[in-house]
């Protein structure tokens, strides 16, 4: 890259960036709340590892409704453990 098309470092985030980026802290604050690791979270809340990965670094950000689901597994974990089980 030369100086006229490198980014400059101190211009404020794109929208899809920002918004990939407070994807990422609330896929990681939801797993954080449950304790579990990336494998075990992803096991018992029923979302593929590969996507819970790219959420929580960044590189993809789930849609409306995951976003809510991993607002109400962040609020209430084992509520949402809970009611997954009794569906089983």
């Amino acid at each position: 890259m030369n100086a006229k098309t490198a980014p400059d470092p101190d211009a404020p985030l794109s929208d899809e960036e920002f918004q990939r980026g407070r994807s990422a802290v609330l896929a990681r604050s939801a797993r954080a709340a449950t304790g579990l690791s990336q494998p075990d979270f992803a096991r018992r809340y029923g979302v593929p590892v590969a996507s819970l990965r790219d959420w929580e670094h960044g590189r993809r950000q789930p849609d409306s409704a995951t976003r809510n689901y991993l607002r109400v597994i962040a609020s209430m974990p084992d509520a949402v453990a809970r009611a997954l089980d009794g569906a089983a």
